[in-house]
């Protein structure tokens, strides 16, 4: 049985001392983005902007310089992530390769693999997206089903993965594919694979939203060639390799900064006319959002000590997002109001943004189920 590592951590000095030098480079790259814009933050595409902030030297922040990095600390990089997110920057056209594609090829990857891509990452000029969900398997990834079978030289793959963010825009995608149909269990006979997504027999399909986004993708794999040297790590191990992946995706400050918006401009709407009971509302909220923050740097401490964070970062990924869902709702209840993306007022557009996406926030990265089936697994209740 594991006990949860939350264990008190201030950042260093290093690391606050980079947060003025952030701030002054969001004042001038973006000066006149509006709050709406800002609210959608991470999802928010802007090559040219991961361009600007790859010459800075702050994609791959923490990876060895020689594959592009800068060899700073976690901490660093918490603070530059916590300050881009709280700027509504538009971070989303790096955010996958750095956050998590780019750290799975520096643990599993091939140095092959690691001089052809990294550095392209690190400079923001190549851009990733994940390859894990499909039809019919719901939150349970080991059941996926698409296949790569073993040809001369390479895997031919037949399948669909769906829900696929950004996949129209990007370059490649780190994908988990099934390579033993015959394995005892659903968790072996799995691997990754980094896959060009331009390649011969991949069709990407832009799935519209409610809202008329086209953010998600249904990717099919007809007869698609993928050479042998494109395999990621070795062949089976595919889930072990995932779920280290998925500890990357789940602690950041991403986890709990999508809605801080429209906390933002709820402080704006409320001091207009001061009340009571606006001022206990905001006050819970800004209590909890402290709360998980420290917590989430407790999990940059655990980065920057090489331990495993999975357990934790579930944690804050589970109540980072229930926090995101709260805040539209609260925000809703105090103001009297009818949001429309097409008000005038930024505190309605920016609740008509967040009332549409919040409800997806407990899904990506993991359902709300599976991460408290994580957790109830590691403090050993089931």
């Amino acid at each position: 049985m594991q006990a949860f590592r939350f264990e008190p951590t201030r950042l260093p000095p290093d690391a606050e001392a980079l947060r003025g030098e952030v701030r002054d480079f969001l004042a001038e790259a973006m000066p006149n983005r509006s709050a709406v814009h800002r609210a959608t933050s991470w999802s928010g595409w802007d090559p040219g902007f991961s361009r600007k902030l790859g010459e800075r030297g702050w994609i791959g922040l923490t990876w060895p310089k020689r594959y592009g990095g800068h060899e700073r600390s976690a901490f660093e990089r918490y603070v530059l992530l916590e300050e881009l997110l709280a700027a509504g920057a538009p971070v989303s056209a790096h955010w996958v390769a750095d956050r998590q594609s780019g750290p799975l090829l520096l643990r599993f990857g091939t140095e092959a693999q690691r001089q052809a891509i990294l550095p392209r990452i690190a400079r923001g000029e190549l851009y990733f997206c994940i390859g894990m969900s499909e039809p019919d398997s719901g939150s349970d990834l080991a059941s996926i089903r698409t296949r790569a079978i073993r040809q001369d030289g390479g895997y031919l793959v037949n399948g669909t993965k769906v829900w696929t963010s950004n996949a129209q825009h990007c370059d490649y995608m780190i994908a988990l594919f099934r390579t033993d149909p015959n394995a005892e269990s659903k968790h072996q006979g799995l691997s990754q694979f980094l896959v060009p997504t331009k390649t011969k027999g991949i069709s990407i399909r832009p799935i519209r939203n409610l809202a008329g986004e086209e953010h998600f993708n249904e990717v099919v794999f007809q007869d698609a060639f993928i050479p042998a040297d494109s395999l990621v790590g070795k062949e089976g191990e595919g889930w072990k390799q995932v779920t280290t992946e998925l500890a990357f995706e789940r602690s950041g400050p991403e986890r709990y900064l999508s809605s801080f918006q429209l906390l933002l401009e709820l402080i704006r709407e409320i001091s207009q006319d001061p009340s009571e009971r606006g001022a206990l509302a905001v006050g819970r909220l800004v209590a909890h959002l402290a709360t998980i923050r420290q917590m989430s740097i407790s999990v940059s401490g655990l980065l920057q000590q090489k331990i495993d964070p999975a357990l934790e970062a579930s944690v804050v990924k589970d109540l980072g997002t229930n926090f995101e869902q709260e805040l539209p709702e609260v925000a809703q209840m105090l103001i009297d109001c009818e949001p429309s993306a097409n008000s005038a007022q930024d505190f309605e557009q920016v609740l008509a943004h967040l009332r549409q996406i919040a409800v997806s926030f407990t899904l990506r990265g993991g359902t709300r189920e599976i991460l408290r089936g994580i957790i109830a697994r590691g403090l050993g209740l089931r």
